[in-house]
């Protein structure tokens, strides 16, 4: 599809009130593999990374556990991460996303629209 080559973006959510916030450089993803509906690559951490660093290995922890009962702690921490960063591509900001972050290794999948919640009306 075209995306091996690109960089994207980690940024901080403006007016977050938090470090990490108001468009700050978290850093960014040379995009090497794209096994839709993922892309992976290397990670670059910004100035602003060491703000979200432990939301996204606290992320990571859980979901790589085994069992069911972490999960609502899961979409918890990830709520946070929403609410704290945005994924940029070449083209502009997505609309939701799904970003894991470990080392200098960084994969996700992303959309234009927003995801679709369980128990949402439709």
């Amino acid at each position: 599809m075209g995306f091996e080559g690109e960089t994207w973006y980690v940024r901080g959510v403006p007016d977050t009130g938090e470090d990490g916030g108001a468009d700050t450089e978290i850093g960014e993803i040379l995009i090497e593999d794209a096994d839709f509906p993922w892309l992976s690559g290397r990670f670059r951490a910004g100035p602003a990374f060491d703000a979200v660093r432990g939301l996204f290995a606290r992320e990571l922890a859980l979901a790589e556990r085994d069992g069911a009962e972490h999960w609502a702690e899961w979409e918890t921490v990830y709520a946070e991460i929403g609410r704290r960063v945005r994924l940029v591509s070449p083209d502009g900001p997505v609309a939701e996303f799904l970003l894991h972050i470990d080392g200098d290794r960084a994969w996700f999948r992303w959309s234009d629209e927003p995801f679709e919640r369980e128990g949402a009306d439709r």
